[in-house]
């Protein structure tokens, strides 16, 4: 997301370090790590970090931020979530899928690829234009990251949004009022339910546990 606020700290960097320990001794071409976790548990933070990291290594990293591929956009978002029932509409079902996997395949095949990109200041869904013929790595991030089909490493943090509402504020993404609590809820059922998908673990702690 353009305008996204990182707060990458010593957590962040240890637990990328461990991360990119493990992703050395199984590389492959064209690898996929997908990193899941509730609103404010540091996915960007730690996609950011593994990317950098990995290109000491040689490796070009690039995160894709699932956040952008919101169907509804953000300025009718709220709206269309109380219009529609909060319960019965949030979840990876907001997503938009097929242009998700469309730019995975562009990735796979070294393709130039065209995807959304929310500008956060204006709530504007812009263009970005990648080309993946260079780039060795896809990190995946976003609450329901882990579901994409064929991710080498999929990481889960167990961080949840009770232990995140200092980080959500301070990012400001959304206001924390009502509305935004009932999302965060539902969204806190929807991401605990892959928790099993993981081959990763990043604990409470934030200790990396390798399963």
């Amino acid at each position: 997301m353009l305008g996204d606020v990182l707060l990458i700290t010593e957590k962040h960097q240890k637990a990328g370090e461990a991360i990119i320990e493990f992703i050395l001794k199984t590389p492959k071409p064209k690898m996929m790590v997908g990193i899941s976790g509730e609103s404010g548990s540091g996915k960007s933070e730690l996609a950011h970090v593994i990317a950098k990291g990995l290109r000491k290594h040689g490796i070009i990293a690039k995160p894709l931020h699932i956040d952008n591929y919101y169907r509804i956009l953000p300025l009718e978002r709220t709206e269309w979530r109380k219009t529609n029932g909060i319960q019965k509409v949030v979840g990876p079902g907001e997503y938009d899928w097929a242009t998700i996997n469309r730019n995975i395949s562009e990735f796979k095949n070294g393709k130039v690829s065209t995807g959304p990109c929310v500008d956060l200041v204006t709530e504007q869904v812009d263009q970005l234009t990648t080309d993946y013929k260079s780039v060795d790595m896809l990190i995946i991030d976003g609450l329901y990251a882990i579901k994409v089909d064929d991710v080498d490493v999929s990481i889960f943090i167990e961080l949840t949004y009770h232990e995140t509402k200092k980080a959500q504020v301070v990012r400001g993404k959304e206001p924390q009022n009502e509305y935004r609590m009932q999302v965060l809820e539902k969204e806190h059922q929807e991401v605990q339910a892959l928790k099993n998908k993981a081959t990763v673990l990043i604990s409470m702690e934030y200790e990396v546990k390798i399963l």
